[in-house]
């Protein structure tokens, strides 16, 4: 075994592997997006549930002349039914427009992350029913 080749085992010996604090570090970066995973998850689950009501009012009213009425009392029901609580039949707006109505379902949901930083995401849901 020569001088070099010895140098080159020595030098590999000393490269293998992560020390302690990149360990700590990189398990602390994981954890930090892990728990942003975890405290969205809710919001975007609730969201889906509004989007299916809304795509749901949509599939059940078009093409059959519905009235807006009819179309709150629906989208009410099917909140109870779905359990949506951060936003209510009342804030989901159903306007007329040529050729029906539109159901808009656009809503802001706030979740506190840590101390005094929060996370806050914008969801804007839009369907046209026709007559």
């Amino acid at each position: 075994m020569t001088v070099k080749s010895n140098q080159r085992q020595c030098l590999k010996r000393r490269q293998a592997g992560m020390t302690t604090l990149g360990l700590i570090i990189l398990v602390s970066f994981i954890g930090i997006f892990a728990f942003g995973g975890i405290r969205l998850t809710p919001i975007y689950l609730n969201y889906m549930k509004v989007a299916g009501v809304v795509t749901g009012v949509q599939k059940e009213f078009d093409g059959n002349n519905a009235t807006g009425s009819a179309i709150r009392s629906s989208i009410a029901r099917r909140f109870d039914i779905e359990s949506v609580g951060v936003i209510t039949a009342k804030d989901v707006k159903v306007t007329k427009v040529d050729g029906g109505h539109e159901v808009a379902a656009t809503y802001s949901h706030k979740a506190p992350f840590v101390a005094n930083v929060s996370f806050v995401v914008d969801f804007d849901k839009r369907v046209i029913v026709r007559r």
